[in-house]
């Protein structure tokens, strides 16, 4: 795993909003007294949502507000990947999946686009708007090519669809996540090529089974003394 280190470029404090603290406290609250440490990856992501990404400031403060060490909260941003440690884009945060099954579908064209329209990867657009890397693999391979953007999944792209979503982003709309060619879920391309007769499935078929009519039970008799 490489090495992930915080951006040199830290603001000089932080401050949970009401509605990101009240969240907080109710992860917080799910975990027995004195065990509120287990609570700082959704602590954390909070802050994420919050600013974008986790700046140093925000690590003191969630270990304040958790009760543990400075170093450990570090210790747990830094090794997952899903926590930001730089300023990302203010409109779009753009994860293109580059693993095997992505990458013969497609994906290389995909980075080109961002390479293009954003700059290099892990770096902001100039206008500050964008900023995208490559991930390892998202689970998402039956609908390969795709990209997480924000928190959506993004599937089935090709150059000039990925273009028009960012298009979206970029004129501050949030497009409707899925597939870009519109299967459901990660059915064949084209529609289902099994059951496509409703009534192989809906029960219209099922023959009525008629349940004879049972003796009565046998009477229960008092043993004997």
């Amino acid at each position: 795993m490489s090495v992930r280190r915080l951006s040199p470029n830290q603001p000089a404090s932080f401050a949970f909003t009401p509605a990101t603290l009240k969240a907080a406290k109710a992860w917080m609250a799910n975990f027995p007294v004195g065990r509120q440490q287990s609570a700082v990856v959704p602590v954390l992501w909070l802050v994420q949502k919050q600013e974008g990404w986790v700046c140093e400031p925000a690590i003191r403060a969630v270990a304040e507000l958790l009760g543990m060490p400075v170093i450990r909260v570090l210790e747990v941003v830094t090794f997952y990947t899903m926590f930001m440690l730089e300023p990302v884009g203010t409109h779009a945060l753009v994860q293109v999946c580059g693993t095997t099954p992505c990458q013969t579908r497609g994906s290389e064209a995909l980075m080109e686009v961002c390479k293009r329209r954003i700059g290099a990867q892990s770096h902001r657009s100039a206008d500050g708007k964008f900023y995208w890397q490559e991930v390892e693999c998202l689970g998402a391979c039956a609908n390969a090519p795709m990209a997480a953007i924000n928190d959506r999944y993004y599937e089935d792209l090709t150059p000039e669809t990925f273009e028009k979503l960012l298009d979206q982003f970029e004129a501050g709309k949030t497009p409707k996540p899925g597939s870009a060619i519109g299967r459901q879920g990660s059915a064949p391309e084209g529609g289902a090529t099994t059951l496509t007769d409703a009534k192989l499935y809906d029960g219209s078929l099922a023959k009525k089974i008629k349940i004879p009519n049972l003796p009565p039970p046998a009477s229960k008799t008092k043993a004997p003394a």
